[in-house]
């Protein structure tokens, strides 16, 4: 297993670099934040893994350790392969995605492309025992209401986009209002659509 390079970037592609070490050139797959970290002719230290698979050898580099096992992690879930896991941290960071995971939101988690609903609920299921206990964000009591009445309104099949803009001008009216409240002003709203 290759578990880190260090050496010369010799070029720095949309969706790779290459990373040459004692005169061979590794061509290694990152997301763009990673990517951006990069220059031409500087060197490098990256975290990597490896992925095999029947016809292919696919170098995998992250900015640290923790990207890496997460992308890990999140190949442990079924239907998750590594393209998946890649962009699934191209969209979020690793702080990010813990606490999707660990708080069983499923809005952040369906952002990643190739990631559905039902997807969403099988990485929450299979992984938030295993991100470990996390410190609850501090977050205004303003974002907490606007997350779970988002939510209810999805739970009820409200369409996102049209379930978040009713609640955001909901809050814009009057942002002291209680979760319930907000609730049904954003219900009254929707129904009369």
């Amino acid at each position: 297993m290759i578990s880190s390079l260090r050496g010369q970037v010799q070029h720095v592609g949309l969706d790779h670099a290459v990373v040459e070490v004692g005169g061979v050139g590794f061509a290694v797959q990152m997301t763009p934040t990673t990517l951006a970290t990069l220059r031409r002719g500087e060197e490098a230290s990256l975290a990597t893994t490896l992925v095999v698979r029947e016809d292919s050898l696919t170098l995998f580099g992250f900015a640290d350790a923790e990207a890496r096992e997460l992308f890990g992690l999140l190949q442990t879930v079924s239907g998750i392969g590594p393209r998946i896991a890649l962009a699934t941290l191209a969209v979020l960071e690793p702080d990010k995605l813990r606490h999707a995971l660990a708080e069983g939101n499923i809005t952040v988690l369906t952002q990643v492309p190739g990631i559905g609903k039902k997807g969403a609920e099988r990485l929450i299921i299979e992984l938030r025992d295993k991100v470990g206990a996390l410190p609850a964000p501090t977050r205004p009591a303003h974002s907490q209401t606007r997350d779970h009445v988002v939510e209810a309104l999805l739970g009820l099949g409200f369409p996102a986009k049209a379930a978040e803009a009713t609640v955001d001008n909901v809050l814009a009216e009057n942002p002291d209002q209680s979760t319930p409240a907000v609730l049904r002003r954003a219900l009254a709203t929707l129904g009369r659509k």
